[in-house]
């Protein structure tokens, strides 16, 4: 086992009208204004604006609107938010939604105190240095952002999708209220479970030091996933079955399940932020088209894993009946598996290749995924 700091500073309230207290909260840390972020105007339609509005009025804390924000959030609207929190002199941003809106909200934050080019953050041009502090009322669960680090926005100009991460965006307070994510569609449910899987599978296949325990972890948050979600395809209303699946959405990326591990990438994410970038398909969505593919042409690189995967999660005996269950599980929820279904042919190959290109060199990865190697997965994924 590696050696590790592990430090996660983001207290999570979780449970039924935990969004009554986001005023107190903000109170606590010394908010007296707020940047209030969301994306559609649902949030007003259901209500939940208003018991945010009346949590910040019982304490005196004034806010700013930042709507409009799109699921594969992008860098103008960052821009937007951090020219209201300047002018309004904000001392917090609070993010009302689901991991877009929570991304765009870190992302504001830190811009807010960074004098320079906003992108600069995102491609290692210029550190985060500080934050405006970040608070959350989760509507949706899937990203992880409630209690991490990082951020990711695209650039619609550069059609670049990249990332920022500093101790500076950890979330101060983040609701997580099971209830508020019962409105989610069927589709965005089966992409949120995908994404929560690609998140944990990272870690666990490309490490070069992963503890038994560790993969255990990993293991119990696929299964409880693919458990929750059939039981949610079913019984859309079950509330235990929600908030299993939103813990184990947050504990799949809050750092947990990588402690004491090293020498793991991000190859499928790699991948995606692509896909998203040019063709703004839904992260999860594109995830579960880049997991199989991925996972045929890398499994003879960690065999022992992959055979430990196909037996732990489906019962199989093989790395290859292992992949073959998890895709035909993402068939049977009705999550994409091919670049087709996204609507991506062969001719879009090219534009994907020198965007991936980029992507490979800012991840650190483009010894191991040269073009021909990219080339290859995405085909098999067509």
């Amino acid at each position: 086992m590696n050696s590790f700091t592990f430090h996660n500073p983001t207290r999570i309230e979780f449970g039924a009208d935990k969004e009554r207290q986001i005023g107190l909260h903000l109170a606590e840390h010394g908010v007296r204004s707020v940047l209030l972020c969301f994306g559609s105007e649902r949030i007003k339609r259901d209500g939940l604006f208003d018991t945010v509005r009346q949590s910040l009025a019982e304490h005196d804390i004034p806010f700013v609107e930042c709507g409009g924000i799109v699921s594969n959030p992008v860098l103008s609207k960052v821009r937007e938010g951090v020219a209201l929190a300047r002018a309004h002199q904000v001392g917090a941003v609070l993010a009302v939604g689901g991991g877009s809106v929570l991304d765009s909200a870190k992302a504001i934050a830190a811009a807010a105190r960074h004098d320079g080019e906003v992108w600069d953050l995102f491609t290692g041009q210029a550190p985060v240095q500080s934050a405006l502090p970040v608070f959350a009322v989760l509507t949706l669960a899937a990203t992880g952002s409630e209690m991490n680090s990082g951020a990711v926005v695209t650039n619609e100009v550069t059609k670049e999708k990249f990332a920022i991460q500093s101790p500076h965006l950890f979330p101060r307070v983040s609701v997580v209220n099971p209830a508020l994510m019962q409105t989610v569609s069927r589709d965005y449910l089966v992409y949120s479970a995908a994404d929560i899987i690609a998140h944990s599978i990272e870690g666990y296949f490309t490490a070069t030091v992963q503890p038994a325990f560790q993969s255990r972890l990993v293991e119990a948050v696929i299964q409880t996933v693919i458990e929750t979600t059939e039981t949610l395809l079913e019984h859309p209303a079950d509330l235990d079955a929600r908030a299993q699946f939103a813990w184990a959405s947050t504990q799949a990326l809050n750092g947990l399940t990588y402690a004491g591990t090293a020498g793991f990438s991000y190859p499928n994410h790699m991948i995606e932020h692509a896909l998203s970038a040019l063709f703004n398909v839904p992260h999860g969505a594109g995830l579960s088209v880049v997991m199989p593919a991925w996972m045929k042409w890398y499994h003879g690189r960690n065999p022992a894993q992959f055979t430990r995967f196909a037996r732990q999660i489906f019962g199989k005996d093989t790395p290859e009946q292992g992949i073959a269950a998890l895709e035909a599980w993402f068939d049977r929820i009705g999550t994409p598996t091919r670049l087709s279904q996204l609507g991506i042919t062969a001719a879009d190959l090219p534009a994907l290749l020198d965007n991936l290109e980029g992507n490979a060199r800012w991840f650190g990865l483009a010894e191991t995924y040269p073009r021909a190697v990219l080339a290859t997965l995405l085909e098999g994924a067509l």
